[in-house]
């Protein structure tokens, strides 16, 4: 890791100065997770790192190595912070400011802030002017970079590339995705042959890409996406098409051997597949479109990506740009292949676009009726049938994915409900309204719409009570989660809150408490707060933990602004006197 020194060196000789500075400063650093950073450090410094954060005073952040950061912040005088950072926490962090008083400063809690702005939408402003004058000799990497940059020759430049290049993979692996585009010998097997490299690097030693080296592949691969997305824009597709065939091969092997518990292998397949959808959407040269064709075609016959989406996508891309018979009978015979029910209901419902596109009605309407039972397929015939108002035919096409899907897939069962619903209401039908809206609202899978309100609207006043009785009746022996809500949507907009009140006394948690408050605080404040109390008595014996204690607390404020400001003091004694070695909660208590 390079950091940056007061005294003006060579830079190899800062590096060394600073390695043996730390070497006699050996010190345990406070690690600090990111996600709870705020939890951890104390209030004063996080307010005061927070206010140099918005004020704009951090300055020339850079990642000077994978997990490694380097920043300047602004202040009396202009101090420089190191962090060092693996799995999302902070491992080392270092100031050269002399405060002394805890593990960290106001300067390291500013950065660390501009690292997470994105995730906690925070505003950086820019100084309106400088607020301290950099110590003598004092230069920020980038500084130093660009310094450097103006005083070599291009000769020297050249040089050092070359000699780095052949002593150091990482960098050869950088320089070739940074610059590979301008060489003159561009193939799918040119830029497989970078990414291979890259990959392997990361892996080591073991084989295996773990997290901290799956940052080096997303830092260093990133850039063949953007050369992709400049060649597309250029109307360069046959290199787009290049770079996407050798991130989908490479990466799809990667997954055999790498971490992608952040989604960021993943990333570059959604990358390269969405580059050939953007490539197969526009006026293709001949050329061009048979170059992407044939590719689609055969990275699906040799199985290259079987057992992932984009292998059946690759047809539907082949599909996309299909030209005439004998390009659509290609792609319909791999189709007729594909195993698996949800691969084959995936490739029937392209072969049917197939046949629309190339067939004659008759081959397309003996193939739906062979296929109906293909979910997507029914979908859109009765879509088509509603939107041409034949009813009949929606109904019964409804009905009849209800009784074929109602055991296996009830969620398909319950959709067919769904248009059974709209097509009632398309027709003005009463009785059905009700009775398909009373179904979903029992059934209340991946609603579409306000059931509950479909159904006030259209029952009859005189009966509408006896008619949410009946639903309530249907409903409470079955005793699960989903239907006790609905029960209480019931209670709530009835307001009645006696039953909402009964209802929550069978199953009391803080949760359940919270959510129903504002509906039950005007007519059960003391049953309430006896309720709060006891539950986060217990709360505190059970669970340990400042996440914990924070949670217990926030339940104690929410006494507090029920009015129990006594009842809440008390618990706060009663919590120090049970529990005086939890500093912790003690810190979190002070809070209240």
């Amino acid at each position: 890791m390079y950091f940056s020194d007061t005294k003006q060196e060579e830079p190899d000789c800062q590096q060394r100065m600073y390695a043996k500075k730390i070497l006699q400063n050996k010190k345990t650093y406070m690690r600090i997770p990111l996600n709870t950073f705020e939890q951890i450090i104390d209030e004063t410094i996080l307010q005061r790192g927070l206010s140099y954060f918005k004020k704009g005073y951090v300055t020339d952040f850079s990642e000077i190595d994978i997990g490694e950061y380097e920043a300047s912040v602004l202040g009396t005088e202009e101090y420089t912070v190191q962090l060092k950072i693996q799995n999302d926490i902070i491992e080392e962090h270092r100031c050269d400011c002399p405060y002394d008083m805890g593990p960290v400063c106001k300067h390291i809690v500013a950065v660390i802030f501009h690292l997470q702005k994105d995730i906690l939408n925070l505003d950086q402003k820019k100084p309106s002017k400088p607020v301290a004058t950099k110590k003598p000799g004092t230069k920020s990497v980038s500084k130093q970079v660009k310094d450097l940059l103006k005083a070599i020759t291009p000769e020297e430049l050249a040089l050092f590339v070359e000699e780095t290049s052949k002593s150091d993979r990482r960098f050869r692996n950088l320089f070739l995705a940074s610059f590979g585009h301008l060489s003159d010998n561009q193939s799918k097997e040119f830029y497989q042959k970078q990414i291979h490299s890259i990959l392997k690097t990361a892996a080591g030693r073991d084989g295996f890409i773990d997290w901290s080296g799956m940052k080096y592949v997303v830092k260093t691969t990133e850039t063949f996406v953007i050369n992709a997305e400049k060649y597309f824009e250029q109307g360069d597709y046959k290199n787009a098409i290049y770079i996407s065939g050798a991130l989908l091969e490479e990466i799809t092997e990667a997954f055999q051997y790498g971490d992608d518990s952040n989604g960021d292998l993943g990333y570059f397949i959604d990358a390269a597949m969405g580059m050939l959808e953007k490539v197969a959407a526009v006026g293709l040269p001949k050329e061009i479109r048979e170059l992407l064709f044939k590719y689609c075609i055969g990275t699906f016959k040799k199985g290259m990506f079987s057992g992932w989406d984009w292998h059946l996508g690759m047809l539907q891309i082949a599909a996309d740009i299909s030209d005439d018979t004998k390009e659509a009978d290609a792609i319909m015979k791999c189709l007729d292949t594909v195993k698996g029910d949800y691969g084959k209901e995936q490739a029937q419902f392209l072969k049917l676009d197939l046949l629309r596109k190339f067939k004659d009605e008759k081959e397309v309407e003996k193939f739906i009726a062979e296929h109906i039972e293909n979910a997507s397929i029914r979908r859109a015939e009765i879509e088509k049938a509603f939107q041409n108002k034949n009813f009949e035919k929606a109904i019964s096409l409804s009905k009849n994915g209800i009784e074929i899907d109602k055991n296996d897939k009830p969620g398909l069962a319950k959709e067919w409900y769904e248009w059974l619903l709209k097509i009632a209401q398309a027709q003005n039908d009463i009785p059905k309204i009700i009775e398909y809206a009373r179904y979903r609202l029992i059934n209340n899978f991946r609603g579409a719409q306000d059931y509950y309100q479909i159904l006030k609207n259209t029952v009859e006043e005189k009966e509408w009570n006896a008619f949410l009785e009946g639903i309530i009746k249907e409903i409470t022996p079955k005793r699960n989660w989903t239907y006790s809500e609905l029960i209480r949507k019931i209670y709530i907009n009835e307001e009645w809150w006696d039953r909402l009140f009964l209802l929550l006394k069978e199953n009391v948690s803080l949760q359940n408490i919270e959510e129903n408050e504002k509906y039950l605080s005007k007519n059960y404040t003391p049953e309430l707060l006896e309720m709060y109390s006891e539950r986060i008595t217990n709360y505190v014996e059970k669970y340990m933990g400042r996440n914990h204690y924070q949670t217990a607390c926030r339940y104690l404020r929410r006494m507090k602004k029920l009015g129990a400001t006594g009842e809440v003091d008390l618990l706060i004694d009663i919590f120090r006197k049970e529990y005086p070695k939890r500093k912790a909660l003690l810190d979190e208590l002070n809070r209240v």
